[in-house]
């Protein structure tokens, strides 16, 4: 699975990861909708850190399609209310 973290770049995720990573999708859609901006922010840096950590950067002369695209780090609570909606970034 290739993530891309809007600017930093792309990673290859162990496709083992995606259940968790779609988990984390879920509960951060919960926390917007329920308007929880402390609980969004950290679980959406789980997200975040679970992608850089498990995760291997791709080279910048490798081009892949990513199969998700994930916000910029520093994304504000109202920039996550139009992108944390129904079934999120990674639908089920």
């Amino acid at each position: 699975m290739i993530v891309r973290i809007s600017t930093e770049g792309q990673y290859r995720l162990p496709d083992g990861d995606a259940d968790r990573l779609n988990d984390l999708d879920n509960e951060a859609v919960a926390a917007v909708e329920a308007g929880e901006e402390e609980r969004f922010h950290e679980i959406f840096e789980q997200l975040l850190e679970l992608v850089r950590s498990d995760g291997t950067p791709l080279g910048e002369d490798e081009l892949e399609e990513s199969d998700v695209i994930l916000p910029p780090p520093d994304l504000t609570f109202d920039e996550a209310g139009h992108q944390f909606t129904g079934d999120g970034l990674i639908p089920d």
